[in-house]
Order: C-alpha cells, then structure tokens, then sequence
C-alpha cells in the first residue's frame, strides 16, 4: 500500500466524525489526568513485586539433592555457633547450643547464636572448605570448643554427615574440671515427624525421620568420650520435644525450660546438681492441643558431663544404604578422626596449589592468617529462603504518593555474609567482594552465589541492596532496615567476579555466564536508567537522607559508603563520581561479555555508551575539580557546617558562611580515588600523578596501617554525624577499598608509563602496611575486623567480620 493511500484512508469523512473524535478525546484526557497518576502508580508497585521474566541463570532444582548433592548440606546457619541445614524452603535443621554448669548463680549463660556482646571468642574456622569439612574453635571463658564436621557422599539425598563436638580447659594442665552441658537440636519446618527412640535414663538411641527431599534418615547421638580416646564417660541426659515454637525462639524456649531437678551422679563421685531440660517423649506433652500442626517440630537432646570430653552426632541417610550394595561403615570414631584428618591434610595442599602462600615466602603465621581467612568466609556462607519487604518507587513527575511496603515473592538465597555476629544475612555489595575470594577456591560456588542473586531481580531490573529473607535473618535486623526501596541502588560488585570470569576462560564459567547474561543485563540497564544524574552521562545515587537537624551530613546508603561525606544539602543536581565509575565498569564488562557471546544487539546497545563513559573527557568534564586538584562529588554544597550543642535538644547542625551552592564537594578520601580503583585511567593519563600524590600523602591518605577512608585534613574528618552516629566511613582502613587500591597500585606498575616505577614501589609499601596490620590484629585478638584505626591500627567494629575483609588473603598471594 502506498504512503499516500494510506494517508488518506486515514483522513476523516466528514465534519461531524471530526467533532465525535474530538469530544472522545476531550473525555480521554480527562480520563487520564483523572487516573493516571494512580495507574501509574498501581503498575509501579505491581513491578516492584513481580518477579524478572528471564530465564533463570541456574538450572531448574538447582539447589535439590538431585541436581547438586554435594551442596544440600551445609552449615548454612552462619548466625548461630554451629549448625546445619539444607538448602530447600522448608529445611531440616540441626544445631548447638552449650552451657557451663555452676558457675553463676541463677540460669547459666546458654550459647547459640553468635552475639556480637557475649563475652564468646575469638572463635572461627579453623578449616572449611565450603562444602564437606570444617574445623572451628571456640573460646568461651575457661572452656575450648572444637567442632567439626564431614560429609561422605552416597544415595540421592545428600548423603551422611557426622558432627564431633569436643570440649577441653582453656588452660592446659589445669585441675579444674567444669560440668558442661550440651544441647543438640533437630528442627523441622513441615508437616514431617521425627520419631525418637528412647533409651535408659533418658538418653536417645536415635531418631528417624523422613521427609520427601531427605527420604529416610536416622541420627545418633553416640556416648561420650575423652578425647582422642573411645572409652565411654558418664553422662547424664535429658530430652525435650516440642512444636516448633519458631526459630528465632529456640534459645529462649530452652533457656525457660531448664530447672534444678537434676543431679549428676558419675559412680564413685559426689552428686552435682545442674540445670536440665524436664523433657517427655509423649506426643500430648508437646504442646496444646493442636499446637505444631504444620508448623514442625523441635527435639533436643542434652548431654552433661565433666570435661574434658568429645561428643560425635551422625546423620545417616536412607538412600546411601539401599540398592543392594553393602552399607557403609557408620561415619564415627577412628573412622571419623580419620576422614577429617584426610580432608584436613587435603585443604592444606589445596590451599597452597591455590594461593601459593609458602612459596611466595610468607610466614606459618601468615599462612594460618589466610586459612582462616578462606575458611571463616567459606564458614559464612548462608541459604535463606522468605519474603522481603519492599517499598516501590512512587515518585511521579516530582510527587511522591504514600504507600506501604508490601511483601516480595518467596525466594531462595545462597550467599556469604559480612559477620556472623551482627550482618548474618546477604549484602548486595559486599557479595561482589566475597566472590572474589571465593571465585579462587571454588567457581562453582561462585556461579551458585551470583546465579541465586539474579535470582533476586524484579520486573524491573532491581536487586535490593540489603536481603532479609526468613524469620532467623528477620530476628537480627532493626526495623528500620528491613523495608528495600525499588529507587535505592548499590554498587554492582557482582561485576568484579563476572570480569574475572571472562579473563579467566573457563568453559563452565562462559556456560553460566550465557544463561546469565539477559539478568545481567537487565540489572545494569536499571541502574544506568534509574540512577541517571542531572546531566547527560552523569548519575546520582538515590536515597540520601534528608537534611535534619541533627546530621552534619546527610548519609548515602545506597553507595555502600554511608556516612563519607557528600554534598552538605541533598538536591537533585548532584553527580556522584563514585557512581560514574561503577557505571562505566559496569558497561565495559557487559559490552565485552556481549561480544565475547555473540550478543550483537546488546553489544551494539552497550558499544556507545561504554566508549562514552571511556573517553576520559566525559570525566573530566562532569568530575575534575581544578581549584581542588582531584576527581570530586559535585552539588549544593558548603564546608561550613558543624555540629554544636543545643541543650536541651543535644547536637545539632549549624551551617555558616559561605552558604551552600553548586560546587565541587571537598572530601578528598576513597571517592576521590575511583576513577584510579576501577582502572578506567589511561596509564599516561594526566590525572594517574595527581591520583597517586593524594594516595601517598601521609597528611592525608596513607597511613602505616593501610589507606584511610577520609583524609586526615577533612574538616569531616573522624566527626560523628550525629549525637549517637560515630564515624564510620570518616578515616578508619577498610579492607576492600585498599584491596581495589593494592589492585590498580599493581596494574598501573606493570604497564609502561610515567608513574609505573612508583606505582610498583607503593605497591610494596601498601601491601606491606595492610597485611602486617590485618596479621598482628589476628594475632592479638583472634578476629578479623570490620576496619582498622588510622591511628594505631586496632581492629574497630564489629567481629569476626570475615567477608571482605578476608580480601587480605587475596592481597598475601598478589592475585587481583
């Protein structure tokens, strides 16, 4: 049909067609003014909620013992001291919990979960291999925990696994001989039945159960032992079986439970009395009636006895002794110290082909640095399954409609966390660093870990920063961070492990990668969208708290960098060079796996803008601040600000001359370092002198603990943002940042350029400086920190914190 014909088909007839349309369209746009907004609104909220259209990036039944057996067992409890469970929405759960006998008066302090103010430590792995072994140790007063664990494969649930609690004298050669008691747990999420097999005085012979991923299983409870030995000692026991009250509330269920009723009677000895569970096996004393239906069920068996002792706890499968084939020997005893001495042995020789620590010269002490490093990240690594709550962007054409949070979809997440005592839940950008460690040791983990995040994703391309998925997880987060906002953004790390990917070549990477690549797209089209800043190819983060009264300077959140000084007064004209560079890595990375998988539509869709973010002159002209010499922040901003004390109100905010206008912000510190962290300079670039001038300055970055995060000249420097907000990003030695910055201090002295010489030799300096401060912290504590002073190099924060700030095994074996 030619253009003319179709031109006038489409010509009204007549006047009075032309006035009938006319009136249609006044009643439309009526319409539409009318409802608009609220649809809009409504689609919006629908989105926030809707999960991505994609393909998955793993295989269906990805997590079943089916198709990854080796994996459904784990301890994936990172929250409480030793536990494990499998990896399905409704799991079978197993943990400890442990009690000195006598030494306070009243209840005995009862040790789970990990507490960050317990008085419990140092305590971590020792080993782990993050799938079939770990070894950990525990201090806890004048009482050593070791606890250990080994999978052996067999059937087609999972195969057995065998737990060996051992509990000795802090001191050696002690005479004291403390009553403990031990308390090991089975919980159910379902409908499922344990049926327990009681024996005399209370002790269980063992427990069956079945479920429909497990099939039939069996645990035993073995009869103590001294260490190293297998003679029998005496103990007394007690049992307890109840509904599942809720996971979050097992501790305080036992700890209410306990009475002095019983005595510890070893023959030949005095009787002691201690505090025991007043437990029955029969079904009606479990509850109310009809209490537990559906909702699982709780059995928990307690052993006491003097130390020292070990205790051994074996999971035996069904399926691993059916098909005609001769049952395997049960995992337990010699066989047991065997296996888990073999896989010891084995993560020795594995961890130094991987990371060549010995060979590259570093210390025994610095080896068993980087083990426990490894180890408590691998340790940390959770399967949380819930719904997170989540609040959709409702700002439209510059007004903001109040909703509620609503609830996200059920999802599954297998994830390392930051600290098993105060951060044991999933965070978005700190798992980008956890995967770099992890990627080393174990690729495939690493596919699982990214493959469960894209999982994550919304009809929109958005992943929420912060996962707080199930009522264990929900328990340990303050209600003011559990609601994500679908306009709040995080830095995309998960890029940083895709990158080694694609360099790295391996074939089962590509294949994931494939599967992976529409969500990874879709993801970094969101944040390149929704993030998009005041001028082309600027962006802003999303999420700056407003400017109150009581903070010096408003927070950024969504930048993972929180308290680091931004713009004094929040306005939409703000570019943020942080954001600017992730963006530009971001499309780099996805332009290069584009082309390297064939994707000609999106490579051409990324090419354009990755060139752009490229040229060095789009960063130069949206964040090169002449009269400050650095990259910086831009925005309504003024250094005059303070906090000052207004009784009766406490501090309070003051702003003075000059007053805020648009300008480039002075907060020289890790911002002002990205566009040298991410490598996104040419190595004869102008800037590269400048950027290693600031980083040298012992005025105002270096120092002789590792980089700090503000410059000691910054009139932010150190200050609290608010009566009861210390400094947090204001100064302290983060672990990550340095890691980027030992990276690029490594690439730009290995590519030829005037700054090559030095960026090799500050190299050395800085990774000597960090290292040295990370090893003599472990060794006077026994912890990884969160950060480290600026000042003396103490560990600040919270502890363990085995999440990135095991990126100092990384910088030990020079792998960036």
């Amino acid at each position: 049909m030619a253009r003319g014909e179709r031109r006038r088909r489409g010509a009204p007839a007549d006047g009075a067609r032309t006035a009938e349309r006319a009136a249609r369209g006044v009643v439309l746009s009526l319409a539409l003014g009318l409802s608009g907004r609220w649809f809009l609104a409504w689609y919006r909220a629908r989105r926030a909620v809707m999960l991505h259209s994609a393909p998955p990036a793993l295989p269906p039944d990805s997590s079943s013992p089916t198709v990854a057996p080796d994996l459904f067992w784990g301890t994936y409890r990172p929250h409480v001291y030793f536990g494990m469970k499998t990896r399905s929405p409704q799991p079978l759960l197993t943990g400890l919990m442990w009690a000195q006998q006598g030494t306070t008066p009243g209840t005995p302090k009862l040790r789970h979960t990990c507490e960050q103010g317990d008085g419990v430590g140092p305590y971590g792995w020792e080993f782990h291999d993050g799938v079939s072994f770990g070894r950990q140790h525990i201090q806890d007063g004048a009482l050593r925990l070791t606890t250990e664990f080994v999978k052996r494969p067999g059937g087609q649930h999972g195969g057995d696994w065998s737990w060996r609690v051992t509990v000795e004298p802090q001191a050696s050669g002690t005479s004291a001989r403390p009553l403990v008691s031990l308390f090991f747990y089975v919980v159910t999420d379902g409908k499922e039945v344990l049926v327990p097999e009681v024996g005399a005085k209370g002790q269980l012979k063992f427990i069956s159960g079945h479920t429909s991923e497990l099939g039939d299983f069996r645990f035993t409870l073995l009869a103590p032992t001294s260490p190293g030995d297998t003679t029998p000692k005496y103990g007394s026991y007690n049992v307890f079986w109840s509904s599942n009250p809720g996971l979050p509330l097992l501790t305080e269920m036992v700890k209410s439970r306990l009475n002095h009723w019983f005595q510890h009677r070893p023959p030949g000895a005095s009787p002691e009395r201690y505090l025991g569970l007043p437990g029955s096996l029969k079904w009606d004393d479990r509850g109310p009636s009809g209490q537990g239906q559906g909702q699982g069920q709780f059995l928990i068996q307690q052993v006491t006895l003097k130390v020292p002792f070990s205790v051994e706890l074996v999971f035996e499968s069904g399926s691993a002794r059916t098909g005609g084939s001769q049952a395997p020997e049960q995992l337990a005893g010699s066989l047991l110290t065997h296996t888990l001495e073999s896989h010891a042995e084995a993560f020795r020789e594995r961890f130094e082909k991987t990371f060549r620590l010995k060979e590259k010269g570093l210390s025994p002490e610095e080896q068993a640095l980087g083990q426990a490093a490894l180890s408590g990240l691998l340790g940390g690594i959770g399967y949380f399954y819930g719904q997170g709550l989540v609040l959709p962007d409702m700002e439209v054409e510059g007004s903001e409609q109040k909703v509620d949070p609503v609830l996200f979809p059920s999802v599954p997440l297998f994830t390392a966390v930051p600290s098993r005592s105060f951060f044991p839940r999933g965070f978005l950008w700190d798992e980008g660093f956890h995967q770099l460690v992890i990627q080393r040791w174990d690729p495939q983990l690493t596919r699982e870990a990214i493959g469960h995040w894209l999982g994550l994703l919304n009809a929109d391309g958005w992943i929420g920063r912060e996962q707080v998925l199930g009522d264990e997880a929900r328990a340990r987060v303050p209600s003011e961070f559990l609601v994500q906002r679908t306009a709040h953004a995080n830095p995309p790390t998960l890029l940083l492990p895709v990158a080694h990917m694609l360099d790295g070549g391996d074939p089962a990477d590509l294949a994931f990668l494939r599967r992976a690549f529409p969500r990874l797209r879709a993801w970094f089209s969101w944040l390149h969208h929704s993030q998009a800043g005041p001028v082309p190819l600027s962006y802003r983060w999303r999420g700056r708290d407003p400017a109150l009264p009581t903070l010096l300077n408003p927070k950024t959140l969504p930048s993972g960098l929180d308290d680091y000084p931004r713009a004094s007064h929040p306005s939409a004209s703000e570019r943020h060079l942080d954001l600017w560079c992730w963006v530009a890595l971001g499309s780099h990375v996805l332009m290069r796996l584009a082309e390297q998988l064939g994707e000609a539509e999106a490579a051409a869709e990324l090419g354009p803008l990755a060139a752009s973010l490229e040229a060095e002159e789009s960063l130069d002209e949206l964040h090169w601040a002449p009269e400050l010499g650095v990259f910086a922040d831009f925005g309504n901003h003024t250094k005059a600000v303070q906090l000052k004390p207004r009784p009766p109100q406490g501090l309070m905010r003051v702003v003075g001359r000059p007053h805020p206008h648009l300008q480039f912000v002075d907060a020289l510190g890790y911002v002002s370092l990205f566009p040298f962290l991410l490598r996104l300079l040419d190595p004869n670039s102008p800037r590269l002198g400048p950027m290693l001038d600031v980083l040298a300055d012992r005025r105002q970055l270096w120092s002789p603990f590792g980089l700090r995060s503000l410059a000691a000249s910054s009139p932010f420097y150190s200050q609290r943002n608010s009566e009861h907000d210390p400094p947090y990003w204001r100064g302290a030695v983060w672990l990550n940042v340095n890691y980027l910055a030992l990276g690029a201090l490594h690439y730009y002295g290995h590519l030829e350029g005037p700054h090559q010489a030095r960026a090799a030799r500050l190299h050395r300096e800085l990774r000597a400086n960090l290292v040295g401060n990370v090893r003599r912290q472990y060794q006077a504590t026994g912890f990884l920190w969160e950060q480290y002073s600026d000042q003396d190099g103490r560990g600040m924060g919270c502890r363990p914190f085995q999440g990135w700030t095991s990126l100092v095994l990384l910088a030990m074996a020079e792998d960036y």
